[in-house]
């Protein structure tokens, strides 16, 4: 399979809020997907990642990241998502993904890469253990949500 790895561009946002709400359906938390193509184009500088396109120009998957600042490390990059639609998984999409987003922490003097993975999601567990990755299970997601205007 011939897969194209570009970054995001404004041109893709209507795909990946659907995209957005596979993977929060395949996380089974779908009510909390409140993006939106206008949220995305009002907030675009901070939208940074990759998308992934077959031969014929279908979206596969995409990966997003920040960069952060852990007082215990310094300069980190967080990847917020990785996800590949489940009929093109097994074809090295993701492992691409990835990749793209390591390049950029290494070639930003990054210090760390950060993630977090479900504990119930064993294929992308085994997946990021084979990167090397180490799977801390001592922390949980803490999140204090803000309502804003843009839809």
């Amino acid at each position: 399979m011939n897969i194209s790895i570009q970054p995001i561009a404004e041109s893709d946002f209507e795909e990946l809020v659907s995209l957005f709400q596979e993977f929060a359906i395949f996380e089974k938390l779908p009510d909390k997907m409140t993006n939106s193509v206008s949220k995305m184009k009002a907030e675009k500088e901070y939208l940074k990642g990759f998308t992934a396109r077959d031969e014929n120009g279908n979206l596969t998957g995409y990966v997003t990241y920040f960069y952060a600042y852990y007082t215990w490390v310094g300069k980190s990059l967080y990847m917020d998502d990785l996800y590949v639609r489940e009929k093109y998984r097994g074809n090295g999409i993701g492992s691409s993904l990835i990749k793209r987003v390591i390049t950029v922490a290494e070639t930003e003097n990054c210090n760390r890469l950060r993630w977090q993975v479900s504990h119930w999601n064993q294929p992308a567990i085994k997946f990021y253990e084979s990167l090397g990755a180490e799977i801390n299970k001592t922390e949980m997601n803490c999140d204090l949500v803000f309502e804003n205007n843009i839809k």
